[in-house]
């Protein structure tokens, strides 16, 4: 492994922890923290949602922390809140690691940005 990727998985690490601490669970991978990123997006709370809703929040998550990098921009909320996003940047073609990669870069800018919260 490279030094940035060791850094990434040390910053990432930190964050579970930080997040087990602050809600009481650690989420099990990227995909938690993604729906929990949803539902704080979504901002009416934690309820329970269907599979497709799930689905919904992880989509809105993934928007919003690529938003981040200027890949996506906030289109409209719809009557029921539920924000949707439009593409204004072409996403790099990457394998399902680079994506991965990818994404935990841009939650942890979310969390660094959103919340002031300074991973190191």
């Amino acid at each position: 492994m490279f030094k940035k990727d060791l850094d990434l998985e040390r910053k990432w690490s930190k964050l579970l922890v930080g997040l087990e601490d602050t809600i009481g669970k650690k989420p099990k991978d990227l995909n938690g923290v993604l729906f929990l990123i949803g539902v704080q997006e979504l901002g009416k709370g934690a309820k329970t949602f269907s599979k497709e809703q799930k689905q919904d929040l992880m989509h809105i998550a993934v928007c919003k922390v690529l938003s981040l990098a200027g890949f996506y921009e906030l289109d409209f909320v719809d009557q029921e809140g539920w924000p949707h996003w439009k593409l204004i940047k072409e996403l790099p073609r990457f394998d399902l690691l680079e994506q991965e990669k990818l994404l935990k870069i841009q939650v942890l800018e979310y969390f660094e940005k959103e919340y002031q919260i300074e991973i190191d």
